[in-house]
């Protein structure tokens, strides 16, 4: 198997290199004139994501990457007037000449508005859209993420929850389950580098500081060969490199945490550092507590670091941190327990410019995901612990072979060890080895190697293609795979486009969780035990503008998920990664409509997802077909924000579902002690998620007054969640302490309404 990865490799190699040499033959015969550079914001430096470059009455223009650079390739020698835009930015037109054979390179600042009024942009974004091929993608502009605040936070999962085909568990849950697949299916990564756990404890709150971020790429299904080891999504943040002109800071505190961001210029580049913390265990020391029924000690902070530098015009290096912590307490007669969980990030990139057509990107990254549990009843101890290393290295290369060609060609390496332990023998000192009914110990290692490449081509000005092909490799379980992936656009004309993808998708990490808590998320990797999982995706989308500045989607789904897992609640040992989930396969099928009005006083979005899930494993559900838990078939969202001033922003969301599948009892048993005479009582489960909550639905409401205090920009923050307060189910269970069984509910937080205070120095 193994000599069959490096025979894909070296052929992909081979392929690779001969279209780069006949390329470069050809363009030796073209005419390399040409522009590229960065496009920049002139208050601070900050590389700009997504900007608009378009050279004015031509068919010429192109997008700034995650880097902020561009490059238009082999034009005419002349006159040309381009044209630089921005979302939120005032737009430049400058006249350039152009020279035969010479590349030239100039860097654009742009300035930014009060509001997010430039319809200039629009146009200019509309033609350059004609040539891109992004399906399912959806950037949620970063100034929408800071406007939707939650408990004074503002969160980029919750605003993310807004998006049509995106799901949580529960309202207080900040995981995300994608067009019918589950929170470990997305690939999470922050500047290029995988996050593993991206919710605090509890879920209410992402472990992303919404501060810390430039860039938010969420792509639903259909992903370019470059992103892998996930089934169902990507979500690609970047952070802020941090101001290069001068010093600048942010604090801002609220109702649950507060937060404090600082950066400058340092070098020939800048720094970023924020942090956040919660403070709840400093009001608990002022409160009364009843002994017999304590408060418990929860906390989290989370640490972002950032430090950029320029060695001249073509390189950049950049090294960037996260750290996150969670820890939740619970200490009273009989009973304390302690839970702790946590990432670590660390990751080097350098990204280099060959020349005007060649970018690479090289990312060298640490990255670490622990929880640990202990409790005491009364003298039994237990434990639990899980943890999964990873380091990785990957290495990318963009080459634009000319207006109508790019391609992409990577490379990845994953080394990961996994460890996991659990001990409910009451002992937890015990130092034997191995597994057994109480205690299970797992330490896995192995190594993933990855290769891609794909090409986007433009056959005619309406018609595009983009095809790549992913080869994986994991050592352990000798276990190579191909995941070949295409998608193509026709624009019909300015305001009509129908794209279409399918794709192959394979994943080896699995996730063990709870299926109404996050309390103790167990990763571990596929083995010889259980097969690899695998997903196909089939997406039909249309996008048409049927309102000036209105831009609407129209996306049909199908995927095909193989393999995936289900924690196995009834095992008390393994030994392997098959005594810890159940296996089966799923069918996830449906329709979104996504409307969204981006720019201008007022901004925001409509969208509703029409979804269904079919999961059906051998040892669940006696085999017969259920819907799970996040099964949902109808989604309704509504995001709006007016900006009447530079003073003044209202906002408000409002969602609508179908409620959430739960599985009933049919009937309930007493079980008996050996010599007493009252026993406990225990329900039989009906079909598994065969009954349905009640629909769940909330309205959200906030309003920020942007003043100057002493000098220095300051806002002042109300936000009110569940206006209405309706209080949906957590979790609807049967009790069976008294004679007769009860069905109880528990329910979610009523209204909460909260004030926060921001400032910038």
């Amino acid at each position: 198997m193994i000599k069959r990865f490096f025979y894909v490799i070296l052929f992909v190699f081979y392929f690779s290199n001969q279209i780069l040499i006949s390329e470069n033959n050809l363009q030796s015969e073209r005419n390399k004139t040409g522009i590229n550079g960065y496009i920049r914001d002139s208050k601070t430096g900050e590389t700009l994501v997504g900007a608009t470059v378009l050279l004015k009455d031509t068919k010429y223009g192109s997008r700034t990457n995650k880097m902020g650079y561009f490059s238009i390739i082999n034009l005419p020698a002349g006159k040309y007037t381009i044209q630089v835009s921005y979302l939120g930015y005032e737009k430049i037109t400058k006249e350039i000449i152009l020279k035969n054979n010479i590349s030239l390179r100039e860097d654009f600042e742009l300035k930014q508005n009060s509001l997010m009024q430039d319809e200039i942009f629009v146009d200019a974004d509309r033609e350059v859209e004609k040539r891109q091929i992004s399906i399912s993608k959806v950037n949620v502009p970063i100034q929408t993420i800071k406007n939707m605040h939650i408990g004074g936070e503002s969160d980029l999962f919750r605003t993310l929850q807004y998006l049509p085909g995106v799901l949580t568990s529960s309202q207080i849950s900040s995981g995300l389950f994608v067009r019918g697949g589950s929170p470990d299916q997305n690939l999470v990564l922050l500047d290029g580098s995988t996050v593993y756990n991206p919710s605090h404890l509890f879920g209410f709150i992402s472990t992303f500081n919404t501060e810390a971020i430039k860039d938010v790429e969420l792509i639903k299904g259909g992903f370019d060969a470059e992103f892998g080891g996930r089934l169902s999504a990507v979500l690609n943040i970047t952070q802020n490199d941090g101001n290069r002109k001068e010093f600048e800071g942010t604090a801002l505190i609220g109702a649950i945490s507060s937060h404090l961001g600082l950066q400058g210029p340092i070098g020939n580049g800048s720094w970023f550092l924020s942090g956040r913390r919660t403070y709840f265990d400093i009001i608990k020391k002022f409160l009364h507590e009843d002994p017999q029924s304590p408060l418990p000690d929860f906390g989290f902070y989370d640490i972002n670091a950032k430090i950029v530098q320029d060695f001249g015009q073509n390189d950049k290096v950049s090294i960037s941190g996260f750290l996150s912590s969670d820890n939740l307490g619970v200490e009273t007669v009989g009973f304390n327990m302690n839970l702790d969980v946590g990432n670590r990030l660390l990751s080097s990139r350098w990204t280099h410019i060959f020349n005007e057509n060649l970018f690479s990107t090289l990312n060298i990254s640490y990255s670490k995901y622990f929880i640990d549990f202990f409790g005491d009843q009364s003298g039994y101890k237990f434990i639990a612990k899980n943890s999964i290393e990873d380091y990785t290295a990957k290495f990318n290369t963009e080459y634009f072979v000319s207006e109508n060609v790019t391609t992409k060609f990577g490379f990845e390496t994953s080394i990961y060890n996994f460890a996991y332990l659990v001990n409910f023998t009451g002992n937890i000192d015990s130092t034997s080895q191995g597994s057994g009914n109480g205690r299970v110990k797992l330490d896995i290692d192995d190594i993933q190697s990855s290769m891609f490449g794909q090409f986007k081509w433009s056959l005619s000005e309406p018609f595009s293609v983009q095809a790549g092909l992913r080869v994986n490799y994991w050592k352990k379980t000798d276990i190579f795979t191909l995941d070949p992936r295409i998608s193509a656009r026709y624009r019909f004309n300015d305001y009509l486009a129908i794209k279409a993808s399918w794709g192959i998708f394979h994943q080896n990490l699995r996730l063990a969780t709870m299926p109404e808590f996050s309390f103790f998320d167990t990763w571990l990797p596929t083995d010889n035990s259980v097969p690899k999982s695998s997903a196909t995706h089939y997406i039909l989308s249309i996008e048409t503008e049927p309102i000036p500045k209105h831009s609407l989607t129209f996306d049909i789904y199908y995927k095909d998920l193989k393999n995936i897992s289900e924690i196995n609640m009834n095992s008390l040992k393994a030994e392997k990664v098959a005594d810890v989930f159940f296996i089966g396969n799923a069918k996830a099928w449906g329709a979104e409509i996504f409307l969204q009005k981006k720019f201008g006083k007022f901004n925001g979005w409509f969208g509703y997802a029409l979804g269904f899930i079919n999961a059906q494993f051998d040892s669940i559900n006696n085999g017969n077909i259920f819907h799970p838990k996040y099964d949902r078939t109808h989604d309704f969202k509504i995001v709006l924000n007016y900006e009447p001033n530079q003073d003044w922003t209202f906002g408000t969301s409002f969602f609508y579902q179908t409620g959430q599948s739960y599985t009933g009892a049919t009937s309930r048993f007493q079980t008996m002690l050996p010599e007493q005479n009252y026993g406990m009582g225990k329900i039989v489960p009906s079909q598994r998620y065969g009954l349905r909550l009640p629909a769940s639905h909330q309205l959200n409401l906030s309003v920020a007054y942007s003043f100057l205090l002493l000098g220095l920009e300051s806002k002042l923050i109300l936000d009110i969640y569940n206006v209405y307060s309706r209080r949906d189910i957590l979790i609807r269970f049967y009790n069976t302490k008294d004679e007769g069984t009860t069905v109880e509910d528990v329910k979610l937080l009523p209204i909460l309404p909260t004030i926060s205070f921001e400032i910038r120095f």
